[in-house]
């Protein structure tokens, strides 16, 4: 091996340190190997050549902290946008000012078309509505106009969901651009795989709607994967001045903080904003009674308006426009978001249409979810607002941009179905919106930590009901049937049956059964050192890797090989429980390939009870069989493996023995 990449290689080791207070062995027992080496034992994980590369370079490290040459580019959109809504037509105009801060000179710039994915001819994974593309009327640089070819030099080309400009003098580090791009394109009902578009004739939810940069790392360098519209995005952190122009009586709501709000709203609907803001209870700011000119919004002379939104240092815009959706609203607490000592406040909005009827409590679904994932992850919600959109016709279940998210009805569902939706969505204010992971490549960075995130937001929510060995046992069910995914493997490139339970459940899992071996506080500490020192950042997995081997000081590469990389599940089984001369032995067996440590409850007939543990090393060995020998007293009269539910055994019915029962 290259001796440039051991500084970053794993070795495998056992599970070192104090088993964790959860799994702690409560009696002396003798715990001894025995059977064949029969399994995969798994190898180190070694970073990739481009990352280590970053660490050569000072821009990451091994230690899950960004190095001390980090960067990453910046960007500001001023973007003017105008929607026909009888025609279903969106015409716009971006300058865009690029700052290169990388250490590398430009001769390309690279943005993402993503309504390409419904051109004529596009590669795409699945079926789409096609329309005519997106329309370039105009692309200048530093305001000089350039080609729609680059053969004589500056010039640009449009290549599926991608636009290159080329540029006449390349931009040096530290330098700027302002690059200017006319476009239009017919608006899709259903666009971007399902992620925005249009329904009935009231209500608009535009995403992935304008010319955006890719972006440019210091791991990758450009990121040029096409939209298939199955991955979802990744770009970088940019402000926003976006001027919406739409008929009046269309309430526009979306990323950022409105600006000219006594333009667009009557006196009565701003009071009724202030005083959702203030209050900790539902306002109703919008009723069916106020829908229309002069009521929803002002009446204008030329019967349009234009509403004007700004954000800084959010990687997306996006907005909804509708004329008919009720809107709830209140204030939520977030913690101490300035450092002044005292609570600060985020308003939540709930928009939806009359028809959803199950989205009456939407607003204090959201008010909960933003309270408690501030609390939980020790980040306070970054906002002024947090907007929910109710979009049935367009989207089925959710999703999510900085600041808004859209959603479908869920009308005859369980309450827990909206809530979920809600939380899980919310929870991407701060995963990836916040810590800005690439959905592109490793969709588990961000579905499968915020779907972690939605099951402790659901349990403090619902709390009679087990949200987290649900999840645990969607992906165990899965996994059992065949249907397990690789998370390393990049998203557009999962097997069809897997691609699922690779982004959401099995994440999820792995997150449950890492805090189970690394002990809640650990485990706790790990995690929100990640979240903060990589929030505004753009990690990649083997900075988290490396922040949770950091904080807990263990060497995890079995964990990560096994759950990350491979497509192993595991299958602790109860094999013998026998009666000895010096108590009760017991043999387990690892009949699965994911090695995790085994926990033993033991009940005894007087009705104590005893927890053993099998170390993960047993199985790092390469044995199938472990012993645990328990001493003399009371009769065992039950043995269960993982009585806590933590890991997804693929076969329950092996894990518990019963004195006058079966064994397995």
């Amino acid at each position: 091996m290259n001796s440039r990449f051991l500084a970053g290689c794993m070795t495998v080791t056992a599970l070192i340190g104090p088993i964790p207070a959860r799994a702690q062995t409560q009696a002396p027992a003798d715990i001894r190997p025995a059977g064949p080496a029969a399994r995969p034992v798994p190898y180190p994980v070694t970073p990739p050549p481009r990352f280590m590369h970053a660490v050569e370079n000072g821009t990451r490290t091994v230690t899950g902290e960004p190095g001390p040459r980090y960067w990453q580019q910046r960007a500001s959109y001023s973007i003017d946008a105008r929607l026909d809504v009888e025609g279903r037509r969106l015409e716009g105009s971006a300058i865009v000012t690029y700052h290169n801060a990388s250490p590398d000179t430009l001769p390309l710039i690279l943005f993402k078309l993503y309504q390409n994915l419904h051109a004529v001819g596009a590669a795409r994974h699945d079926p789409a509505e096609v329309t005519r593309g997106v329309a370039l009327t105009r692309v200048a640089v530093n305001g000089n106009a350039l080609r729609a070819d680059r053969r004589q030099g500056a010039g640009y080309g449009v290549f599926g969901t991608r636009l290159g400009l080329w540029l006449e003098e390349p931009l040096a580090p530290g330098d700027s651009t302002v690059i200017e791009i006319d476009f239009a394109y017919d608006v899709p009902r259903v666009g971007a795989g399902g992620r925005m578009g249009w329904s009935d004739d009231n209500l608009f939810h535009l995403a992935y709607w304008y010319p955006q940069l890719a972006v440019f790392d210091d791991v990758v360098e450009w990121h040029a994967d096409p939209f298939l519209g199955r991955a979802e995005f990744y770009a970088g952190f940019a402000d926003y001045d976006v001027r919406i122009d739409v008929p009046e009586g269309w309430v526009v709501l979306g990323t950022g903080t409105l600006l000219n709000e006594e333009e667009v709203f009557p006196p009565l609907i701003r009071e009724r904003i202030r005083r959702a803001e203030a209050s900790d209870d539902v306002v109703q700011v919008l009723t069916a009674d106020d829908f229309g000119p002069g009521r929803a919004t002002v009446e204008s002379p030329g019967g349009r308006l234009t509403w004007r939104l700004t954000a800084d240092r959010v990687r997306d815009m996006a907005f909804s426009v509708t004329r008919e959706s009720l809107w709830d609203a209140a204030r939520t607490p977030v913690g101490d978001r300035d450092g002044d000592g005292s609570t600060d406040y985020a308003r939540v909005d709930a928009l939806y249409r009359a028809a959803a009827t199950s989205w009456t409590n939407a607003a204090r679904y959201a008010q909960h979810v933003i309270d408690f994932l501030s609390r939980d992850l020790g980040l306070p919600y970054p906002w002024p607002h947090m907007t929910v959109v109710e979009g049935d016709g367009i989207i089925g279940g959710g999703m999510e941009y900085p600041m808004v998210t859209l959603i479908g009805a869920y009308n005859g569902q369980p309450s827990q179905a909206l809530y979920g939706v809600i939380a899980h969505e919310l929870a991407h204010m701060w995963l990836p919106m916040t810590v800005n992971s690439d959905e592109v490549r490793w969709a588990w960075m961000d579905e499968g930590t915020t779907s972690f995130n939605t099951t402790q937001a659901a349990t403090e929510f619902f709390p009679a009901f087990d949200h987290e060995a649900q999840e645990v046992q969607q992906y165990a069910g899965a996994a059992g049937a065949g249907f397990d995914g690789a998370m390393m493997r990049w998203t557009d490139w999962e097997y069809p049956d897997g691609w699922g339970i690779a982004a959401y459940a099995k994440p999820a899992a792995a997150m449950v059964a890492l805090r189970y071996v690394l002990g809640d506080e650990v485990f706790d500490e790990a995690y929100r050192s990640y979240v903060s020192t990589w929030a505004w950042k753009h990690p990649k997995p083997w900075d988290f890797f490396h922040t949770f081997e950091t904080v807990s000081g263990m060497e995890l590469d079995w964990f990560w090989r096994g759950w990350f990389y491979e497509t192993w599940t595991m299958d602790h089984a109860i094999a013998r429980v026998e009666s000895t001369r010096d108590g009760t032995r017991i043999t387990v067996e690892d009949r699965g390939d994911l090695p995790m440590p085994a926990t033993l409850t033991i009940t005894r007939e007087d009705g104590s009870v005893e927890r053993h543990v099998v170390p993960v090393d047993r199985w790092l060995e390469g044995t199938r069989l472990a012993v645990v020998q328990v001493r003399r007293g009371s009769p065992v009269v039950q043995v269960e493996l993982d009585a806590v539910g933590a890991f997804p055994d693929t076969d329950r019915a092996n894990d518990v023995w019963r004195a006058g029962g079966t064994g397995d």
